[in-house]
């Protein structure tokens, strides 16, 4: 029994007469209370019994929460095997580079010394190499492309000079006028082109993999051999100024009180790093401070910046390469003689200024070394000129660390694979081959070294690895020839030299070859996998979408209400007749899991007997993913198989099939992959016009006509939305980008600002005539589609209006005004649409409008027993109209996040998602896989047409920053993942209302449907993922891999976990809610 408390006087004048009445009440009703909870107790109440029908819709009710609760058991069970699989095949395909723990000595070089000097063995004259300079500043100047530093001269008036164009010509002007004092040179990039993995190439002489790039905004620190630590290990002063990467990669190497980080994620900021390195590097570099470090490395962001935020071509890529000018003028004045200057580019970026694949444009970086000194030379007159293009005598990256390493006096780190800059060691007049040859003979020592140590670590036989020019072994047996039996005339040292050097062209060669060696068996359990998944798939969802066809048979369907009410009566317990297909699945997948996982640890003694390096984690997930699909697989065929054909079954399956096989096959091809907007583009066309002509045959003229206008708009909106389009590289000169303001700006031309504010005003409009078609313009509809969702849309058009004035400096003096304004503003659409969206769409009724009229009428929806007509507005779609409320939430977030011309796309989709439901509906394919897989060829489409492609540099990154003013982990990867799938989200989110749409009330099998409608949507994206996956392995040593299939891939099999999730969270989700809303006004399904 609950102890009543005794209430507290109410608020204001304790001796006013509403006040004692008020607290005289208060202290009567908690009597009440009391005296009403002791006769309880002692049986003396009694609550009211359930009536039979309130009883018969409970039942319903915990029915279908089981069925929706296994549903949702398969479809997250299915995440779980997809992440798997693709985890199984990365592991095997994206292979990392062993680390191993040695570490280069000062005092024990790889080979004696071609040249002893005095002094040899210590940091102060020297390890390996005499030391040439005492101090060294690195300069990082991000994403400086090497054309940026070449002058340029208009010489046809259809090819103008560009803004990027003669704004730095300090490197160039210096590198001829003192070529003895600089030299500037291209500086290629090995991908992934971002700024973490090449700073662990700049700083170990290694390659990077590919793998490495989904770190690049994570980094850990570097533990293997590198420059900086030999630089601590020498007892040198390490002062870093810019990126915080550098923090990240090498933790506790900087001289803490003099040393500034910077946020390096802000593309949005073009000064911030720039102006803090340009403000603490010359106090450094003046005769005060210059004894307070040994070593500087200052990384400027700015010009890598502007190319994300407006791409190469614009005023604002000028402005940073002119600071970046005057910038190095003044510290080449402030050098002394014993230091060494060197400025670089980590990487380039493409023709919108981004950058992250292998593109020309994005490895092509330069490189620029200057002493006071005089000490560089030229081994031929001709190369005093720097290259005119970066085609022209490149050096690798990592050619920059046996370069540094001996001029400052320092052991090359241990996993070194570059080679010496030849201008750096050629001396003033171009002929000391001597000391070039002995300079590349200790690198080459230890290359071969660190060969020697990654075979036996790997456990490679050297005498099976070999090139064109032989094996390693020979390859340096024949330089060693050349020294000891030459004359030790400059001839014989050239010669040297070039034996050498070719030895460690060679030996790159073989390390790039064999760090793309593949886990065949990884890749194949991985591809088994998914294979096992897409099965399982189709299987559940055939068994489904059977399951769910019911007849509709309303004498029936009360003899069964009649039945189970009988049933309730008697007190008789439920029947058990749940959704089999779902529950089996899952029952299955849990026994599998457990069976493999079991078998998998008996096996871990013999398995390590063969091969000892592998994981035991990966035993045992390998064993219970695989046994929780063939036990699935298993289940699934003695039920399914004998009841059901899984073959297609009309022209519209056959369609889907059509549809998604033949874009698998055609990933194998480069250029179809290439072109995959205009091929899927074709698809949706094709599928309009079918439904057009198939409209044909509807026997009433209302709806066919609809039905050829729905189909028409279908089609006509996909070409309308083809018009944005955002090239890639491999398209040119085919294709001409219309996303941005021109092919190479990352920034909106002023006329596609008016697109948010056109779609504030037209978009609510187009949705509701959708709604009042149907008569579901009732309820909550007209004030969440007609004034909230409008809303939300006028606050985005002022957002991108509020970034274009940002980014084009209408308002220089408010720049930080106006970012301070327009992030609330984003977080406002967002609280709209998640916070309050969800919360509505939870709580709010059918969409529909009841009225009552005294008499019955002709045609009255429902007479009740007095005879009074009872007219439902919104009725026939009672389920469809307010489930698409929450595909409105979802849409708003998206457009929030797209840029004006990707929200126009994403605008027309939704237009395409609306007719897309009606057309279904007039030609009765609600219950066809046809629905689901166009719906998910849209958002791949739509995909395209919000300026994405398939590559690293098409991801946009400043999306991080739409709702933050810094980087907020998860919230920033969200917005990012929003912004590159916004379509396939949509899509998913829109699949229940694919069966929902012009349902009524107590349409029975809804579950079941929809579980099939998401499983065929699904499907698409895992045949896909399948697909990409099975043709990035098999064409492993294709030219093109890196290039073209191996982020197809990713892309590919991301998108199929998005949308797992997505189906989980947003539709099945979704679904249930609507479910429940709409039964607890009209009741559960007979």
């Amino acid at each position: 029994m609950v102890t009543p408390k005794n209430p507290k006087p109410v608020a204001g004048n304790n001796n006013s007469i509403a006040a004692q009445y008020a607290r005289a009440k208060a202290l009567k009703d908690a009597e009440d209370a009391k005296v009403k909870g002791i006769m309880k107790d002692h049986g003396y109440v009694r609550e009211k019994p359930k009536t039979p029908i309130e009883k018969f819709n409970e039942r319903k009710k915990d029915r279908f929460g089981r069925e929706w609760g296994w549903a949702v058991g398969f479809f997250f069970w299915l995440l779980c095997i997809h992440a798997t699989g693709i985890y199984f095949f990365t592991k095997g395909f994206l292979l990392t580079r062993l680390v191993l723990d040695e570490k280069s000595s000062c005092a024990k070089p790889p080979i004696p010394l071609t040249l002893p000097f005095a002094g040899s063995g210590t940091p102060e004259a020297g390890c390996w190499h005499p030391k040439t300079f005492d101090k060294a500043v690195v300069m990082i100047i991000d994403a400086l492309r090497y054309d940026f530093t070449i002058p340029y001269k208009e010489e046809k008036p259809d090819t103008p000079a560009q803004a990027f164009h003669n704004a730095l010509p300090f490197l160039y002007d210096t590198a001829i006028n003192q070529p003895n004092n600089a030299f500037l040179l291209p500086f290629i990039a090995d991908p992934p082109t971002t700024t973490l993995q090449r700073l662990k190439g700049l700083t170990t002489g290694t390659l990077p993999t590919f793998v490495d790039a989904g770190s690049n905004f994570a980094g850990t620190a570097i533990e293997e051999d590198n420059l900086l630590m030999q630089l601590k290990d020498a007892g040198k002063r390490i002062v870093h100024l810019g990126d915080d990467t550098w923090t990240a990669l090498f933790p506790g190497y900087f001289e803490a009180n003099i040393s500034r980080a910077y946020d390096s994620f802000n593309v949005h900021d073009l000064h911030t790093v720039d102006d803090g390195v340009i403000k603490h590097i010359m106090p450094l570099l003046s005769p005060e401070g210059r004894g307070k470090w040994d070593v500087m490395i200052a990384h400027y962001l700015g010009v890598d910046h502007a190319g994300h935020r407006y791409g190469p071509n614009h005023f604002a890529m000028t402005a940073k390469l002119q600071q970046m000018n005057t910038m190095l003028q003044d510290v080449v004045k402030a050098l002394d003689d014993d230091t060494l200057l060197v400025v670089m580019g980590d990487h380039g970026m493409d023709s919108k200024g981004d950058h992250g694949g292998e593109s020309d444009d994005e490895v092509q970086a330069a490189l620029w070394m200057y002493s006071k000194k005089g000490i560089f030379g030229r081994t031929d007159p001709a190369y005093i000129t720097p290259p005119h293009t970066a085609k022209v005598r490149p050096v690798d990256q990592i050619d920059l660390v046996p370069t540094l390493a001996l001029l400052l006096g320092l052991p090359i780190p241990f996993n070194n694979i570059g080679k010496p800059i030849e201008e750096a060691f050629a001396g003033k007049k171009g002929n000391h081959w001597k000391d070039l040859a002995g300079a590349v003979r200790l690198a080459a020592a230890g290359a071969k070294r660190y060969q020697a140590a990654y075979y036996i670590a790997r456990g490679i036989d050297e005498a099976t690895i070999a090139t064109t020019e032989g094996t390693p072994g020979a390859l340096w047996i024949k330089a060693e020839t050349i020294l000891s039996s030459g004359n030790g005339k400059d001839k014989m040292w050239r010669d040297v030299y070039l034996a050498y050097a070719g030895f460690q062209v060679q030996t790159l060669r073989i390390f790039r070859d064999l760090w793309a060696r593949f886990d065949v068996a990884s890749m194949a359990l991985g591809i088994a996998i998914l294979a096992g998944g897409v099965l399982s798939l189709v299987l559940y969802a055939i068994a489904n979408a059977e399951d769910g066809t019911v007849p509709e048979n309303l004498e029936l369907e009360k003899a069964e209400m009649h039945l189970e009410i009988d049933n309730i009566l008697r007190g008789n317990p439920a029947p058990d007749d749940d959704d089999k297909t779902s529950r089996s699945c899952v029952v299955a997948g849990l026994t599998g899991i457990a069976v493999g996982s079991g078998l998998a640890a008996g096996l871990v003694p013999i398995v390590w007997k063969f091969d000892s390096d592998i994981a035991i984690f990966d035993l045992l997930l390998a064993g219970a993913s695989a046994g929780s699909v063939l036990v699935v697989l298993v289940s699934q065929l003695r039920i399914s198989l004998p009841m059901s054909n899984p073959l297609p079954k009309n022209l519209w399956s056959l369609l889907a099939f059509i549809f998604t096989i033949s874009q698998s096959i055609g990933f194998a091809s480069n250029s179809f992959t290439i072109w995959e907007d205009s091929q899927l583009l074709f698809f949706i066309s094709s599928f309009g016009l079918a439904t057009g002509i198939s409209s044909l045959r509807i026997e009433n003229k209302a709806n066919r006509a609809l039905g050829i206008y729905h189909s028409f708009a279908f089609v006509a909106l996909g070409w309308l939305a083809s018009f944005s389009k955002l090239c890639r590289e491999e398209q040119m000169p085919y294709c001409r980008s219309t996303y941005y303001a021109s092919a190479t700006s990352s920034t909106s031309a002023p006329w596609q600002l008016l697109i948010p504010f056109v779609l504030a005003i037209g978009l609510p409009s187009i949705i509701k005539s959708y709604y009042v078609s149907t008569r579901s313009y009732e309820g909550f509809a007209s004030a969440w589609i007609g004034w909230t969702f409008r809303f939300g849309l006028i606050l985005s058009a002022v957002f991108w209006t509020l970034d274009a004035a940002d980014d084009g400096e209408w308002f220089p003096s408010w720049s930080g005004v106006l970012k301070t304004i327009r992030v609330p503003i984003a977080q406002t659409v967002f609280a709209v649409a998640v916070g309050a969206g969800s919360t509505a769409f939870t709580y709010a009724p059918p969409l529909v409008s009841i009225s009552q009229t005294a008499k019955p009428t002709p045609n009255s929806t429902i007479v009740d027993s007095k005879g009074a007509t009872v007219t439902i507005l919104g009725y026939a779609n009672t389920h469809g109209s307010r489930y698409f409320l929450s595909v409105v939430n979802v849409l708003l977030a998206v457009l929030m996040v797209q840029k004006p011309m990707g929200g126009g796309a994403i605008a027309l989709m939704a237009w395409q998602i609306l007719s897309l439901l009606e057309v279904l509906d007039l030609n009765a394919l609600t219950a066809s896989p046809i629905g689901p897989v166009i719906l998910a060829l849209l958002g791949s489409f739509h995909f395209f047409k919000t300026g994405h492609q398939a590559t690293l540099s098409a991801i946009q990154w400043e999306s991080a920053f739409i709702a933050l003013h810094t980087i907020r982990y998860p919230w920033s990867p969200i917005l990012v993942a929003l912004n590159s799938f916004g379509a396939q989200i949509l899509a998913a989110a829109a699949v229940p209302a694919v069966v929902l749409w012009k349902q009524e009330p107590k349409k029975k099998g809804l579950m079941k449907s929809v579980a099939a409608a998401l499983a065929w949507h699904v499907a698409y994206y895992a045949v896909i993922g399948l697909a990409t996956t099975m043709w990035a392995g098999h064409l492993r040593r294709h030219l093109m891999l890196y290039r073209i299939f191996s982020p197809k891939f990713m892309t590919a099999n991301i998108v199929l976990l998005v949308v797992d999730v997505i189906g989980i969270v947003v539709a099945l989700f979704g679904f249930r809610l609507n479910t429940l809303s709409v039964a607890e006004v009209f009741g559960w399904a007979l």
